[in-house]
Parts: C-alpha cells; structure tokens; sequence
C-alpha cells in the first residue's frame, strides 16, 4: 500500500460510520476538485459520480442492453439450447447455456469451469457434504439453490418465467460489466450494494468473491492477505469493519463509494493526489468533526 492510500485509510479510521459520507465528500473535493453536495453532479471524472449516475440511470440501462443486437442473439441461443436439450448434463454442457446463466447470476468469472459447474448445479441440496455445500465460494451454494436442478431437473431451466428471468439478469450483468469500461470497478461496487446486505459475518465476506473484492480494497487490506491462515484473513477485515454496518443501506453506499476511490487510486498510481491534498483533507475532516 502506498503512503498516500495508508493516509487516507488512517482518515477514514478516526471517524465514525455516520461520518463517512461527509469524508468521502470531503476526500473526493481534495481529490478531484467534485463536490457532491445538495445534489450537484461533479466534473472531473469522479467514480463517486459515474457510481451515481449509473444507479440513476440502471433501469433504463438495462433495458437498452436487453435490446442490443448481440444480447438479443445470445439470448437467443440460450434459449434454443434450453428448449432443445434432453438432459440437465447436456443442458450445462452446451457453452451457449452455461456462459447466459453464469453470467445471469453475477459469476461471469467461473465461465470455463464447465465440470465445475455441472457438479455444483447437480448437487443434493439436503446432502451437507455435497460440492455445493463444501466450496469456499458461497455464491455456487446460492447459484444451486436458486434452481435446484437435482430436484426440479430440466423443467425447471425450460420454465418461461426461469428463461425470462436469466435473460434478465444477463442484460443486466452485461449493462453492469460495460460501466467498467469507463471508470473500473462500477460492476463490482453495484453489486456489491444489491449483496451486502445479505452478509452477516466475516466469513460471509471471505466467501463471496466480489464483496471480498470490494472490502479488501475499501479498507486497504494488501492482497497478499489471501495466502495468509484463515483466522488472520477474518482478523484482517473484522478489525477494520463491524459487518453489521452492512445492514445500513447509507453505510453499504458510502463504502461502495469508498470502494471506488480507493479502486481508482490504485489503478492510477494516485497521480491524482499529492500529500498536500492528505494535508488539507486531515484539516477539512478536522474541522466537519468539530
């Protein structure tokens, strides 16, 4: 971590969660000359703003993705594949399947892993020592319980209103994954914000790959901490964040913002800020604590 990030972790630390929208506003006028008060958009290329912008415009958004040419043929295909296919194994062994429904449920990074996925999804549920219930990654567990295909079977992936839904949810995640290209880390912070609240332990954030994502980056955690022994990654992340706090929906949307100006820094080199900006942040933060 660099000096200028460990700075302005140590500001974030000497304030209280109720704080922290008045220190990201604080940080993000030091950082990029924005403000985002009373409502104001900002100039300069702030992630606080892109962040803003893309929750205020995501229904029609997606709903624009939805229609786009390639979206639509993709869906296409998956929907084909689902109609013609004979068997649940030969359902997810047809990349056109496999690739929408991943993707659909925020696991676009598991594309590839076809074996993987066909074990998971074919899991018994009820049995605790099955592959959906033993990986580390809780969102297969979650991504198998939503179909539960070794109970329900192919009928269920046929169903119209399962079809519609993936579709959706691919439209989505597609719409999400293109607001990366112009400030990195949106689709993460985004999701993000729809899964936080469901975490309720530290162990619930090792195990979901992009809320660890976003975590370890918001709080500065090296991410060297991942080869670390499994008690110092918790001690890590529950010494600098009371999971709790993630059931407050202005805490999550703070520190997705967070997220993304640490996100930002550190894919810049923080050639945007300098220790004079560190310095009159510290007096600012001083003064709206007064």
């Amino acid at each position: 971590m660099t000096t200028l990030n460990a700075d302005i972790l140590s500001l974030y630390a000497n304030i209280g969660s109720s704080s922290a929208s008045t220190a990201d506003s604080v940080l993000l006028n030091a950082l990029y000359g924005t403000s985002t008060s009373s409502g104001q958009g900002a100039s300069g290329g702030s992630p606080v703003q892109a962040l803003l912008s893309a929750q205020r415009n995501e229904a029609a958004g997606v709903k624009a993705t939805a229609q786009q040419p390639d979206v639509k043929t993709t869906i296409a295909a998956f929907t084909k594949a689902i109609n013609g296919a004979t068997s649940v194994n030969a359902a997810l062994a047809n990349p056109a399947v496999l690739n929408v429904l991943l993707t659909a449920n925020g696991m676009s990074d598991q594309i590839g892993n076809t074996a993987l996925a066909t074990k998971v999804l074919t899991s018994n549920l009820s049995d605790p020592n099955s592959l959906a219930n033993v990986l580390t990654d809780t969102r297969w567990k979650t991504l198998a319980q939503t179909y539960d295909l070794s109970t329900n079977g192919l009928s269920v992936l046929k169903n119209p209103a399962t079809i519609s839904a993936i579709a959706q949810g691919y439209a989505q995640m597609t719409w999400e994954t293109d607001q990366d290209a112009s400030t990195p880390g949106i689709s993460d912070a985004l999701t993000f914000i729809q899964q936080a609240g469901s975490i309720t332990s530290v162990d619930g954030v090792l195990s979901n790959a992009t809320v660890r994502n976003v975590v370890t980056t918001a709080l500065g955690v090296p991410e060297q901490i991942a080869f670390q022994s499994l008690n110092a990654q918790e001690q890590a992340i529950s010494t600098r964040l009371d999971v709790k706090d993630l059931q407050d929906p202005a805490f999550v949307q703070s520190f997705a913002e967070r997220f993304l100006i640490m996100n930002n820094m550190n894919s810049s080199g923080s050639s945007s800020a300098s220790p004079t900006n560190i310095t009159t942040l510290a007096e600012q933060l001083a003064g709206s604590d007064g």
